[in-house]
């Protein structure tokens, strides 16, 4: 039960660099189970989230060490323990999933514990299920598990996805990459954290075509053994964060190794809004995939859209990034429009923001009215058992007048590292306290 402090409006300055991805980080170290030989893993997050990913493939017999502060190495057991599983860890993410798509190429049988993560409505795994029977695996959902038989795996030459989701391409992916033969994937996600899992077997051997794409062609390798080391990409959704705080607080910062492919909506919505920024310098990642820019930002006059702010599957405007427009729209001149159509509750979080001054009307479960500028001032909120917005919470803190707590921290903390000492960094009033 952790608390941040807050002592906000302050205008920040200075430089900050955007980490490697949470979503890149967990299906990656669930996609060494499918390598005989050793994964090292560059530029890993330390944060909750992959410390329970971690704690669950240490308990099937998993050998995890850190080898610097962000490279891991991973050296899967000859046989594994799935019975063994770490329950309370596996129960608090929802990346436990992907051990559905990994560990079929390793038991007949096992279950994988049912799993937590954000409380965002009904999320169905249903779309998992379709997907890997289509490869002979048949999963059972009992009240606590998933019971998994695999019977003769097949590759699955016209494979459609029950819906464009990113887990459960990546799903699908783990099953097919070490069945021989052909599998096609239409309805596929193209997003970031799949593309770096498609670059990570390529690593491994695996022929894959239609990166970046909605049709995946994946040609499987049964026998990997080899000792590979691959490097994250930068993560879109932290480029966003700091691109919401610096408009919300009306900063000039300077945002460093922002993966621009994934941003380029964004960036067109909020230039239209009148948010003044720079692209500086282009340059790759470190995995020599993903294309990097630095980001300058000015102090802007916003104005409200007229058209709703809406996600949609990449390249649309990424689903995680859409609750990063509410706080920039308390400080908008007008009325803003925010549809966020693929969860049932997450909508009804961003009211939390009337706490602090803002004006958010809740049309339904699914739509948000804010009306701005409003002049924001601190106050006690708890986190919603959700990351995004619990950090948008934050941010609207460290815009408003006055000192806020914020109390529950561990949904933040699940997927952000150190991140009072870097807004500090940047001249922002924030301290964790342990309560």
């Amino acid at each position: 039960m952790s608390i941040y402090q807050i002592e906000g409006g302050r205008k920040l300055h200075g430089s900050i660099t955007v980490n490697t991805a949470k979503n890149s980080a967990v299906v990656l170290l669930n996609a060494a189970l499918l390598n005989r030989g050793t994964t090292r893993l560059l530029q890993v997050p330390r944060i909750e989230e992959v410390y329970r990913i971690i704690e669950v493939l240490e308990s099937i017999g998993v050998e995890i060490t850190w080898e610097a502060e962000h490279t891991l190495l991973i050296r899967p057991p000859r046989v594994l323990r799935p019975a063994a599983i770490d329950y309370q860890a596996a129960i608090k993410t929802r990346s436990v999933l992907f051990l559905l798509g990994a560990l079929v190429h390793h038991q007949r049988t096992f279950r994988v514990p049912q799993p937590g993560g954000c409380r965002l409505g009904k999320r169905t795994v249903r779309p998992h299920l379709y997907a890997l029977e289509n490869f002979g695996v048949r999963v059972v959902v009992e009240r606590k598990h998933f019971r998994v038989q695999v019977g003769k795996l097949t590759p699955a030459p016209d494979l459609m996805l029950y819906e464009s989701g990113d887990t459960v391409t990546e799903n699908a992916l783990l099953a097919a990459a070490r069945i021989p033969g052909k599998t096609v994937i239409k309805f596929a996600s193209a997003n970031y954290q799949v593309q770096d899992l498609c670059f990570f077997l390529q690593r491994l051997g695996v022929k894959i075509f239609g990166i970046g794409t909605t049709t995946l062609t994946i040609v499987g390798n049964r026998n990997i053994n080899k000792n590979v080391s691959f490097a994250l990409s930068e993560d879109p959704i932290e480029a966003m964060m700091f691109l919401s705080l610096a408009a919300t607080t009306g900063s000039a910062i300077t945002i460093q190794r922002c993966p621009i492919d994934f941003l380029q909506l964004e960036l067109l919505k909020l230039s239209k809004m009148g948010f003044r920024f720079s692209l500086l310098r282009r340059y790759r990642s470190k995995n020599g995939k993903t294309q990097l820019v630095d980001i300058r930002t000015a102090p802007s006059h916003l104005v409200a859209l007229e058209e709703k702010i809406y996600g949609r599957p990449y390249p649309g405007l990424n689903l995680d990034n859409l609750p990063f427009f509410v706080p920039i729209a308390t400080q908008t001149k007008g009325t803003t429009l925010i549809h966020d159509w693929a969860y049932e509750n997450r909508a009804v979080y961003y009211t939390e923001l009337n706490r602090l001054g803002a004006s958010v009307s809740l049309a339904d479960p699914h739509r948000v009215f804010i009306t701005g500028p409003t002049k924001l001032r601190g106050n006690e909120v708890m986190c919603p058992p959700a990351l995004r917005p619990s950090v948008i919470i934050a941010i609207a803190m460290l815009a408003a007048e006055g000192k806020s707590y914020l109390h529950n921290i561990y949904a933040i903390e699940r997927g952000y590292e150190d991140l009072c000492g870097r807004l500090t960094a940047l001249g922002a009033s924030i301290q964790r306290i342990d309560d």
